[in-house]
């Protein structure tokens, strides 16, 4: 017996969720059957492309889906989730997490009180080479990240520490997972109100140092996440996918040791598209998501947390 494909769809579909909706699409074992957005003209040409409704009001989608992509901007992530888990509705929630603290929290309640799927959208967990690190590298000692990128006008609700920077601080925490002791940090404003240009110098229970450093006003586009570790150094780049890993090892009857060095990774994987099947899984098993909302509320407390110290500077 052939299984039902899960009905999906997506609320808010600019650029970012007109993606989801792509993926969506084309994804085996899921039916978009609709698309939600404020603009109503934008909701109908996604529509149109990718063969589905377009829903004029959020119930009449959530009325007729099992799960949901939230794209929305920020501010409106909780109003936009709660209004899904409310009526039983599995949420796949984009990053940050949510404007607030309170508000992720009354997510993750939410979701654990109604037995749904909350996954939130660390799109780089799902990056092969963010894989590849967190299989190849124990207790990290020094973690050194450049996350930077050319001006953009989208994602220019929130500051660069939440729109970019929140992507390293969850993989910094999957990699380390102890509480952050010490922070300093630094940020300035260049093209927005908001802070643009951002370093955080974080020191952690275990030991760990990390830098990390977030730019949305930046020529180039690097993403680099480079890792120190006892015997190991892997250095990932999240833009080819792939990561290169060194170690120090000692040959059987040797006493000299040598470096290895391995490319591993897949370029041709897209993030999303494996992010949303990682997302579909747990809609169809009820299994926890990768990414859960615990996940995105710790890398959100940590963001806020940098932002304060900021504010002292």
């Amino acid at each position: 017996m052939t299984e039902k494909p899960v009905p999906v769809g997506v609320v808010g579909v600019g650029a970012l969720g007109r993606h989801h909706a792509r993926v969506w699409a084309a994804l085996e074992g899921a039916r978009l059957v609709g698309v939600h957005d404020t603009d109503a003209a934008r909701a109908e040409a996604v529509a149109t492309e990718f063969g589905c409704p377009a829903c004029p009001a959020l119930d009449s989608l959530l009325a007729e889906v099992q799960a949901v992509s939230v794209a929305v901007p920020t501010a409106s992530h909780h109003a936009v989730a709660r209004q899904a888990l409310e009526k039983g509705r599995d949420v796949l929630l984009e990053k940050p997490m949510t404007a607030t603290l309170a508000e992720a929290d009354e997510l993750v309640e939410l979701a654990e009180r109604v037995g749904a799927r909350l996954q939130v959208g660390h799109i780089e967990r799902f990056n092969p080479a963010t894989e590849e690190l967190l299989a190849a590298v124990k207790a990290p000692r020094f973690i050194e990240v450049h996350r930077l990128g050319s001006f953009s006008p989208r994602s220019l609700d929130v500051d660069v520490v939440l729109d970019l920077m929140v992507h390293d601080l969850d993989i910094v925490l999957a990699l380390d997972g102890s509480r952050p002791t010490q922070i300093e940090a630094v940020g300035i404003p260049v093209l927005t109100p908001k802070v643009d240009i951002a370093n955080a110098r974080l020191k952690f229970e275990s030991g760990l140092i990390a830098n990390v450093t977030a730019s949305r006003v930046s020529l180039e586009k690097v993403r680099k996440f480079r890792v120190f570790a006892p015997r190991t150094y892997v250095s990932a780049d999240f833009t080819a996918r792939e990561a290169q890993i060194f170690r120090l090892e000692a040959p059987d009857g040797s006493d000299r040791p040598r470096i290895s060095s391995e490319k591993r990774g897949a370029p041709a994987e897209e993030p999303l598209k494996r992010q949303i099947e990682a997302f579909l899984r747990s809609v169809k098993d009820r299994s926890e998501p990768v990414v859960p909302g615990a996940d995105g509320r710790r890398a959100l407390a940590l963001a806020h947390a940098i932002l304060a110290r900021m504010a002292e500077a």
